[in-house]
């Protein structure tokens, strides 16, 4: 027993070499199969991290990356106080893919239900206004034009309490994308000159087209990731390009006075059935603008709403007219200077006069020969009277006093399509044309241009240059492209003065005192009236009837003129008297102007 036992442990000995180099063969064949497999993965991982990666690259980010502009902010634009008068606010496209539109779960009251595309469509319908078959019918439209449409629009520029309505149902084939559009906080105030924006975003008239490289923003562009039902995955949000804001454009306006200046204008224009009216408030020393108004006038956020283009650009800027008689200033002006006459030098004026070179000029009433001093000319508009005093001065001299108050030039605002208005050369000047000039006729002026030629004379003597913007204010508070405001002398001082005396004796004893009178305050004004052209190269039986002027005249503060066209149920000067009346009253009120003190000077009219 014992002997068997230790053959067999014998045998077992000897067989147990062989089972131990079997056994390492097939560890070594396992190993050498798993290297294979690792150098097959290793070769793909190279051919698909180094060889195909740009072109990988490329289809990853075309299926899964969306491209997504960030918007800049336009700037606002400001009155003198800050008010906004122009701003950007966000509004939201509701956007969705029209080939994923599929019914889709939604847990109510803890359980999951299914909501089929038209439960969805009647839901979306009734966030944004809209009905539940005109949703489908977006959705089929986009499906018909394109099997694979992934993108239409479901609602434009929708505020913020919309957006979050549609939000709020969790639809997975809805999305939103940012759209600013432009609000004008004050409605029609300054609209004329504001200008506006078309529905894409492009500057159209006013100062959002003129001043639009201040205003002007650059949208930056950022990407995501999608999901594989095109659902934007949560904070996969990378900025490519920063967006940079626009800055803000301040201009000299007070948005309050021009408000009541706008009333005034537009009370009186319909009272009196005109076809349209300017008004312009100017600061006497500095030449800013402080109001400019249009009747009719037009709101920004509604440009739709005023019918004829025409009336919603500002005319104060863009329409020159025959000024009439309120012109005549210039001309006293110019002959006081030039030394020719004096204030007590006396004229004869005729009803008509027949001067050498054949002209044929007449006053408007008909009277006998007038002896009349330069004042007495003013306070009866004479036409006559005006062209006796006017041709002791050349041609040359009367056109180099004209462009030196800025007559044929566009002003100094930069207002986009502003009318220089019509001076000719003097060699292009017929008979009739050399002495129509001297009395407002035979050229034209914008209303800016007028109010610019008396606050010259208030200033004395010195034009400033008329200023509607005080710059562009940057992000960090620095002002750029402020204009240079240095005057330029255009009379004597003595000259000025002797001219404004005289506006005063119109003031206190033109037929229209009793409609302008401002208690309190010395005043100097002229009144005008001018035919209208009829577009044909003649006139019509219409008339531009016009006041300018500056208070107090002791102390020039402030400067307004007023132009009402074509008054056809009041067309003398006593249609825009009462304007000019209520808005210096405002204007002297609003600034707390002091009242004043010496008593007017008291010229004679006749000799």
């Amino acid at each position: 027993m014992s002997v068997r036992n230790s053959n067999a442990r014998n045998r077992s000995a000897r067989s147990n070499p062989t089972n131990s180099r079997s056994s390492r063969h097939r560890t070594f064949f396992t190993i050498l199969v798993l290297f294979a497999v690792i150098a097959v993965f290793l070769v793909r991982l190279v051919d698909i991290q180094v060889v195909q990666a740009d072109s990988l690259t490329k289809d990853s980010v075309g299926n899964r990356s969306v491209g997504q502009v960030v918007y800049g902010s336009r700037g606002e634009i400001i009155d003198a106080e800050g008010v906004v008068l122009a701003a950007t606010v966000m509004r939201y496209n509701i956007t969705m893919s029209p080939v994923n539109a599929t019914p889709f779960k939604r847990t109510v009251d803890g359980k999951r239900i299914e909501i089929s595309v038209a439960d969805a469509a009647a839901e979306i319908g009734e966030a944004t206004g809209q009905t539940g078959d005109a949703i489908l019918q977006t959705i089929g439209a986009a499906l018909t034009a394109n099997a694979e449409a992934n993108f239409a629009y479901i609602a434009q520029k929708v505020d913020v309490d919309v957006l979050r309505a549609v939000q709020d149902l969790h639809i997975p084939w809805t999305y939103s994308e940012n759209s600013p559009s432009r609000v004008y906080p004050n409605g029609a105030v300054a609209g004329n000159m504001l200008g506006y924006l078309s529905g894409e975003g492009v500057p159209q008239a006013g100062l959002e087209s003129g001043q639009d490289a201040c205003l002007a923003s650059t949208n930056g562009s950022e990407t995501y990731e999608k999901g594989a039902d095109g659902v934007r995955i949560p904070g996969s949000s990378v900025t490519s390009t920063a967006a940079t804001d626009g800055g803000d454009v301040v201009t000299t306006i007070d948005s309050d006075l021009n408000w009541f200046v706008q009333q005034t204008l537009a009370a009186r224009a319909q009272e009196t059935g005109a076809a349209w009216a300017t008004a312009v408030v100017q600061d006497a020393k500095t030449g800013k603008l402080l109001a400019v108004a249009d009747y009719p006038s037009v709101d920004p956020n509604n440009v739709g709403g005023t019918e004829n283009p025409d009336d919603r650009g500002s005319r104060a800027f863009t329409q020159s007219f025959e000024p009439g008689s309120t012109f005549k200033a210039l001309t006293a002006a110019s002959v006081l200077d030039a030394g020719v006459a004096t204030l007590e030098t006396g004229i004869v004026a005729p009803y008509r006069y027949l001067p050498d070179n054949g002209a044929n000029i007449n006053d408007s009433h008909s009277h006998p020969d007038q002896n009349m001093t330069m004042t007495g000319v003013l306070i009866d508009s004479s036409n006559t009277g005006m062209s006796k005093f006017g041709e002791m001065l050349t041609d040359q001299q009367r056109y180099d006093y004209m462009k030196a108050f800025g007559v044929g030039t566009p002003t100094e605002t930069g207002f986009p399509r502003e009318d220089g208005g019509i001076l000719h050369p003097v060699d292009e000047w017929d008979n009739q044309t050399s002495y129509a000039t001297m009395f407002g006729q035979g050229l034209t002026t914008t209303a800016l241009q007028v109010a610019s030629i008396y606050q010259t004379i208030a200033n004395d003597g010195v034009r400033m240059p008329v200023q509607l913007i005080e710059g562009c204010r940057q992000a960090d508070g620095t002002m750029t492209n402020v204009p240079d405001q240095v005057g330029t002398r255009v009379l004597s001082e003595k000259a000025a003065n002797e001219t404004s005396d005289v506006l005063e004796m119109v003031y206190q004893k033109s037929w229209v005192h009793s409609k302008w009178n401002i208690p309190g305050y010395r005043v100097a004004a002229k009144t005008g009236t001018a035919q209208m052209p009829d577009g044909q190269g003649g006139y019509s039986d219409g008339y531009l009837v016009s006041v300018s002027g500056y208070a107090p005249a002791d102390d020039p503060q402030y400067v307004v003129s007023v132009s009402i066209a074509d008054p056809v149920k009041l067309n003398t000067s006593a249609a825009p008297a009462p304007v000019f009346q209520e808005i210096m009253s405002q204007v002297l009120k609003k600034y707390r102007a002091v009242p004043s003190g010496a008593t007017a000077p008291d010229l004679p009219s006749t000799w």
